[in-house]
Formats: structure tokens, sequence, C-alpha cells
């Protein structure tokens, strides 16, 4: 079923735009990251509460990694449904969701009730 985007051009220019702003600092953020975690441990000869300290923060940056690569496709998804005229509407019920939550999410695929169901029994 072909649903119309409930927002207009100029909106969804902004949200375009701000969209790739987002996904910019989320790949800078990214690069940071790999560029201490690369740094992590090379300022000498470490001791143990050093090498302790080390694991655990290379552990912290990689999960930050994996949920910096979520991000970014979760907003490359909010770019192409934008392009396919969908951007705005539930990818389960195809309601449109809320202008408050797209403005706190704008890479939000579920209205809220449909987010609950599907992080319930899963999609």
């Amino acid at each position: 079923m072909e649903v119309d985007c409930p927002m207009d051009v100029k909106d969804l220019a902004e949200i375009k735009a701000h969209l790739i702003e987002m996904r910019d600092e989320v790949l800078a953020d990214s690069e940071r990251a790999y560029a201490a975690s690369q740094s992590l441990g090379k300022d000498g000869v470490p001791d143990i509460g050093d090498m302790s300290a080390n694991s655990y923060h290379q552990e912290v940056l990689m999960n930050l990694s994996e949920t910096q690569r979520s991000r970014v496709r979760d907003i490359d998804a909010a770019l192409e449904r934008i392009d396919k005229g969908v951007y705005g509407l539930c990818l389960r019920c195809e309601e449109e969701i809320p202008a408050r939550r797209m403005e706190v999410r704008p890479f939000s695929r579920y209205c809220v009730d449909c987010k609950a169901e599907v992080e319930k029994f899963g999609e």
C-alpha cells in the first residue's frame, strides 16, 4: 500500500539536513573513539591496574562503536524513507508518527504503540 508522506517539502529538506548533520557527528565521534582506542596502553610500560583500566576502556569504546554503527543505520534508513516519501509514517501500522516523537528521535521507525509491541514481541 503506497502512503503519502505527511510532511511538506520544506520540512523534509530541513529534516534531511538535520539527519545528515547527525550522521556526520556520529561518524566523527566514531573516528575519535577509534583513535582513542588505538592510543590506550601506548604510554609506556603499563602495570596491572593500567592494563585492567585500558581493557575496560577499550571494551566501552567497542560497545560505543556498535551503538554508533546502529545509529548510522537508523539515520540512513530515515533518509531512505524521506526519498521514498514515507518518512514520518510508522512502518508497522502506517499511521503518522506524532511530530513530537519525530522531533526527539528523527529516525523513528515506529509510533510509540508499535515500538512497544516490537520491543515486546520482536518484529
